[in-house]
This record gives C-alpha cells, sequence and structure tokens, in this order.
C-alpha cells in the first residue's frame, strides 16, 4: 500500500472513530439522563431530544427483524475494510468514514444494548420536526451524510482509486475518442 493511500485510510480511522465515539457518548448521555418517551425541547420546535429505543431501522421499519440489521452491518463493515486496499479518492474516503463510523455506532446498540444481543435497539433521541418525523442520532447523520456524498461521488465518476476521471465523449465534443483526439477517418 502506497504511502499516500495508508495516510488515506488512517484518516477515514480517524474520523470513523470521531463519528463512532460521538455517537456512543451521546446514546450514553441520553440513557442516563432524558426521560424515555418524553420531548425536551433544545430550541423550540426547532430542535428537540426525544429517547426512544428503536427496534427496527430508519422510521422504525421491519422492527421484528433487528437480527438481520445486525448482519448487514457486520457485512457493510466488513466491505468497508476490505475497500480501503483500493482507496485513492479523498471523497471516497470521506464517504466510507462517515458509513463506518455510524454502522459501527449503531451495530454497537444492537450487540451490546437491551434487549440484548444481537437484537438491542438503537438508542435514537434527535427530533427535528419541522425537517422530517423521524427520531434519530449522531450514527444516523453519519450514514445519511455518507450516502449524500457517495450520491455526489458516484454523479461525477470520481473513482475510488483517486485515478484521473475517465473522458467521455461528451467531455471532447462529438466525434472525438477518450484520449481527445480526433477519429482515424481511414479506418474501415
Amino acid at each position: 500500500m502506497s504511502r499516500r493511500r495508508r495516510a488515506q485510510a488512517l484518516a477515514l480511522l480517524g474520523v470513523a472513530v470521531i463519528v463512532y465515539v460521538a455517537d456512543q457518548l451521546t446514546k450514553n448521555w441520553v440513557v442516563a439522563n432524558l426521560p424515555e418517551g418524553q420531548t425536551v425541547p433544545v430550541l423550540g420546535g426547532f430542535l428537540q431530544w426525544h429517547f426512544v429505543r428503536n427496534p427496527g431501522a430508519a422510521f422504525s421499519f421491519a422492527t421484528g427483524a433487528t437480527w438481520i440489521f445486525t448482519i448487514l452491518a457486520i457485512v457493510v463493515v466488513g466491505v468497508i475494510l476490505w475497500q480501503l486496499r483500493r482507496l485513492g479518492s479523498r471523497a471516497w474516503a470521506l464517504f466510507f468514514a462517515l458509513l463506518l463510523g455510524g454502522v459501527l455506532g449503531n451495530l454497537t446498540d444492537r450487540l451490546t444494548r437491551e434487549p440484548g444481543f444481537p437484537v438491542g435497539h438503537v438508542i435514537d433521541f434527535i427530533s427535528t420536526p419541522w425537517m422530517m418525523p423521524a427520531i434519530y442520532n449522531v450514527a444516523d447523520i453519519g450514514i445519511v451524510s455518507g450516502m449524500v456524498l457517495f450520491v455526489l461521488t458516484s454523479l461525477l465518476g470520481l473513482p475510488i482509486d483517486g485515478s484521473p476521471r475517465a473522458r467521455t465523449t461528451a467531455d471532447h465534443g462529438e466525434g472525438a475518442d477518450a484520449d481527445g483526439s480526433a477519429p482515424d477517418e481511414t479506418a474501415p
């Protein structure tokens, strides 16, 4: 692994650790200090704390299938760690870092919180009723932010290995080859 890729992987892991630690610290604070099921205004209707234990996925989807989300999270972590060897793009590194930190945060809840391994409920507490009717956590913010970055990175066609973006005919004008030269008129 090149020095650049090693540095990129370490930066990825650093961002992932920051997301993970922030998620776990805030969840532990919520469990210790907030009443479950009650709304606590922070900034009026703009930001509220509302502590719930979520046995499912986003919007409490599939609440009876918590173990499936545990398996999926383990697979996602494995894929991210496997992709480290190919990583050369800062945008892709940030995407993987946000996703890894968020997935590990919620996976920790599923493995360690009530009702127990591997079906623990995820601690959610952030409520922004003006934006969406969901209640979420720091890990979810990391996951969603990472997915927005993934969409942008994909739309821009940025390669994961950090190599220059492949140029298309549209980049060169009609009739140009991928290397920017005019097509060979003598070829049949």
